[in-house]
């Protein structure tokens, strides 16, 4: 299409270059008139391309459009223009124009928040769900028609900043293109806007951002950070107008102990505090402002407010004077229209915007060898010296007071700079193992060693055990509310969420997950897990019981769930990450603290996890992780008389160890997840398509690593040669590769070890009379790398029928057709009882069948589908406990009772039906 795009800013510089990209034809740009003899980013962009650039001051006087601006619109025969970001009024006649019209993005979900303010009032209105609508321009205000919303949920700490940058930028760019499409496709909608719900508040100025005292505490936080950083909400104090910024809710471990800071008005005094400046609402609730504009512009920590200035001036090195006058460069490339930049030049003074702030990160980034600037530093030094003064301090780390030094590994892959912590972390911090003891960690797509890291020792497990230990008893974990307890579990959940991609590649090169797989289920279920259980945080609550009274007494018994203390986990290898995420979180929920001992040949992600943290302000101790063998590490867990309860995930032999460890100790509490031969039994009416799509799944997701894989596949005399031939058609499709490349979808396998003994279950299997119909072998390449593979004609007394290969090896049975109890009774003659499934379209046999079989989770017409409110665990020889859902609470806290209290929990099986497309192969 012919498209129009008038607007301004970096947001309309990238919706127009992206429509570029789509293959659409900009006509024309009209853009606002230079500043300061500054360009806007829009005009720039469209000028470097040869597009025409239109720079109107204005496009119309006393209500009626000027012709000659119209008439320059009109030669370009535009068929749709798009208003990005505009900040003038755009006449009817140009409005309604072009053949399909004009759309106009709003940040906000539209009828809520019309008006041009509408980020600020999402905030000051202390909404949930925030997000940006894409309208039909009409001539009101931001009422017409809807084409396209996006929503997203908006944080407790959000800024207009932080809002703008997380979703309303990028996903907007991305909706502005999505409408065009539609629009060109002849798809677009005209939804009318309900009158229902509608507001409108006007601009936010200075003069009206004025803090109101008489309303609680999250309404005054809401009304700072709805005006952080335009136009900054104020209050009177010391004399003088104070702008406070950078507000929050979260004051987890405050101590409001400080210097008192009258402000007139105000329920109660402020308090200046080494960690800020903290407010109060007039329900006494607490909120801490970290930063404080003075009336003369400068910016300062609310913590310094009653320090005088720093005289403390750095005298700068040779090389620090040579960075100090390239930053000068980047001024006067910034600020055009200032002749000469002196120490005393203020950078907002001298006409830089929001947006020169972003570029003055950047250029500070490039030349200071990826230094990482905040925004706010720069607003808290805006003169030229106060800038080098603070910036010189960062690049000696003397700002860093008490920062966590962490040693990182660094290595670039997947187009990104990893860093990666390789100590062991206890006590909030990262230390290496007694004896300086390390091993190599290994990439298995290669074989090569990744870096060092440290091995613990037995008395590296007592230290962190009596570092859990003292934070559960003594720290702030056990003193704060469930509630704050759950805002740092939701705020570890978002800074994983933010470092997704570095989490999922360190899963590819540690071991050997395929990064597609990774990013969706190694790392996205693990930030499912902990946002799932921070809503539990405040939800543990125990009861009231009815008894006999002792005449003449009245009598009450009560219930209480608390933490049991100090948790000791067990991790396997398969989903680092994952399984860390499963048991950690619900542990920590309940308030427990923890020691987890990752998986000896994939500890990096682990260690990652710690990291992040350290940054969501999880009190020291609270979390500690120890790389290690599990004879030394998991065994010194099972036997520590501190630790209170073990949760273990591996194979059946080291289960029964720990359990037997577990009550020689101390009689702790265990969870098990152990081995697995889960059968999937395929019947002839099934939808054959989804049982081959699914059967894959079953057996090769995650190479096959996976605990409830599909040990043996059962399959109805009438189509198991057809179900087999259409097997290998797929397996033979499968694309072997580095885990890294998008198009990859089967890696190595984790480590060497195991490719051996995936090779030798292979010979035993043809050894003992199954067909190998395809793979069997070590790929040939550098790396773990192993081929699918596809037994036939097994026979229920072969070693590959009874045991588990953890591998990606589909081992098929027939059964004679209609013999229904006759299967059930050979997929049951198994010690464990994991997982299962079944697929037919015959909905009773599906419940027969599935009531019959022997397992944790029965899948119905699908498999693989896991989810974290839905409790996971076995029974027989896999295990007992639950991992996820509300189910694993119940072993992550001890019951205390005021009066007679029930014993015991029962001794049922619990058993889980997953059914999707379930009657009749179709939809459901």
């Amino acid at each position: 299409m012919k498209i129009a795009v008038i607007g301004q800013s970096l947001f309309g510089q990238e919706v127009y270059c992206h429509l570029r990209k789509e293959g659409h034809e900009v006509v024309g740009v009209f853009t606002v008139p230079d500043k300061d003899g500054k360009a806007d980013p829009l005009g720039l962009e469209a000028e470097k391309d040869g597009v025409p650039v239109f720079k109107f001051p204005r496009w119309r006087t006393k209500g009626q459009a000027l012709p000659d601006v119209v008439a320059k619109y009109q030669a370009l025969g535009a068929e749709l223009n798009v208003l990005p970001f505009c900040s003038q009024f755009i006449p009817m006649e140009i409005i309604n124009a072009p053949c399909h019209g004009s759309i106009i993005y709003h940040p906000s979900l539209l009828p809520r928040h019309r008006g041009a303010s509408a980020i600020n009032w999402t905030l000051i209105h202390g909404d949930k769900k925030g997000g940006f609508s894409i309208f039909w321009a009409d001539d009101g205000l931001d009422t017409g028609d809807l084409l396209l919303q996006k929503e997203c949920e908006v944080l407790p700490d959000d800024t207009v900043s932080s809002l703008y940058n997380r979703f309303l930028f990028p996903e907007g760019v991305k909706g502005m293109v999505q409408a065009v499409r539609l629009i060109a496709e002849g798809r677009a909608p005209r939804l009318p806007q309900p009158e229902e719900g509608a507001t409108y508040e006007g601009i936010q100025k200075k003069e009206t951002a004025k803090i109101n005292w008489e309303q609680p505490a999250e309404a005054i936080h809401n009304w700072i950070r709805g005006n952080d950083k335009v136009p900054g909400a104020w209050t009177e104090a010391c004399g003088q107008k104070l702008t406070f910024f950078n507000s929050t809710l979260n004051t987890v471990g405050l101590v409001p102990e400080g210097e008192a800071l009258p402000i007139p008005g105000a329920h109660r005094p402020g308090l200046v505090t080494k960690d800020g400046l903290v407010l109060f609402g007039n329900d006494d609730r607490m909120l801490l402002v970290k930063n404080i504009q003075l009336e003369d512009g400068k910016m300062i920590l609310a913590s310094h407010f009653f320090k005088g200035a720093d005289s403390s001036v750095l005298e700068l090195t040779e090389a620090e004077l040579v960075t100090a006058e390239a930053v000068r460069s980047a001024w006067k490339r910034i600020l055009p229209n200032i002749l000469e930049v002196e120490d005393s030049t203020d950078f907002f003074k001298s006409g830089a915007a929001s947006v020169d702030v972003v570029r003055l990160v950047e250029e500070v980034k490039e030349l200071c060898d990826g230094l990482e600037l905040e925004n706010e530093d720069v607003y808290m030094a805006t003169t030229f010296r106060d800038f080098i003064q603070l910036l010189v301090r960062k690049l000696r780390g003397d700002d860093k007071e008490s920062e966590c030094v962490i040693d990182y590994v660094e290595k670039e892959a997947n187009r990104l700079t990893i860093k990666m912590p390789h100590q062991l972390f206890i006590g909030g911090a990262f230390v290496d193992a007694e004896g300086d003891k390390t091993y190599e960690t290994i990439n298995p797509t290669d074989g090569s060693a990744i870096c060092q890291v440290s091995l613990a020792q037995v008395s590296d497990v007592d230290k962190a055990v009596a570092a859990a230990k003292d934070a559960f008893e003594n720290g702030l974990w056990g003193k704060i509310s469930a509630r704050d307890r759950g805002r740092l579990l939701y705020r570890l959940a978002d800074l994983m969420e933010q470092h997704q991609e570095e989490l999922a590649t360190i899963e590819a090169l540690d071991a050997g997950a395929v990064y597609t797989l990774a990013l969706k289920t190694h790392v996205g279920m693990s930030i499912q897990t902990f946002r799932y259980f921070a809503g539990w945080c405040d939800k543990i609550q125990g009861s009231t019981i009815p008894i006999n009274h002792a005449r003449p007494n009245r009598n009450l018994s009560l219930t209480r769930k608390e933490p049991i203390g100090v948790c000791g986990i067990v991790i396997p290898w398969n989903y680092p990450l994952m399984m860390l995420s499963w048991k950690t979180a619900a542990c920590l929920a309940a308030g427990n603290t923890v020691v987890i001992k990752p998986a000896q040949v994939t500890p990096l992600t682990a260690l990652k996890f710690a990291e992040l943290t350290l940054k969501a302000g999880i009190p020291k101790g609270v979390i500690n992780i120890l790389p290690g063998s599990g004879s030394l590490v998991g065994q010194r867990l099972s036997d520590h008389p501190d630790v209170r309860k073990i949760g273990f995930t591996g194979s059946t032999e080291v289960g029964k160890h720990i359990m037997k460890s577990c009550a020689l100790s101390n009689v702790k509490k265990v969870s098990l997840e152990l081995g697995g031969k889960s059968p999937l039994i395929i019947f002839a009416d099934c939808d054959l398509s989804k049982a081959v799509q699914m059967g894959m799944s079953s057996v090769f997701f995650n190479k096959g690593e996976n605990c409830i894989a599909a040990g043996r596949l059962f399959v109805e005399d009438s189509i198991h040669d057809q179900f087999v031939q259409k097997v290998v058609e797929e397996v033979r499709k499968m694309k072997i590769g580095n885990p890294l490349d998008r198009d990859t979808t089967h890696g190595p396998q984790n480590h060497q070890a195991h490719l051996r003994k995936l090779i030798e279950y292979c010979q035993r299997g043809v050894k003992e009379g199954a067909t190998l119909v395809c793979g069997g072998n070590q790929v040939p390449r550098p790396g773990f790398f192993f081929e699918p593979t596809v037994f036939t004609d097994v026979e229920d007394h072969m070693f590959i029928a009874k045991e588990e290969s953890f591998g990606p090896i589909m081992i098929i049975s027939r059964f004679a057709n209609g013999d229904v109890d006759t299967v059930l009774s050979r997929a049951n003659a198994t010690e464990f009882g994991l997982a299962s499934g079944v697929f037919t379209k015959d909905i009773n046999k599906a419940l027969y069948v599935s009531d019959k079989l022997q397992a944790g989770t029965v899948f119905v017409n699908t498999y693989n589908k896991t989810d974290v409110a839905a409790p996971f665990g076995g029974f027989k020889q896999s295990g007992f406990g639950k991992d996820l859902g509300n189910l694993i609470l119940n072993i992550c806290y001890r019951l205390l009772g005021a009066g007679p209290c029930p014993r015991g929990q029962g001794c049922g099986i619990d058993k889980m039906a997953v059914s999707a497309h379930f009657l009749l192969g179709g939809d459901k």
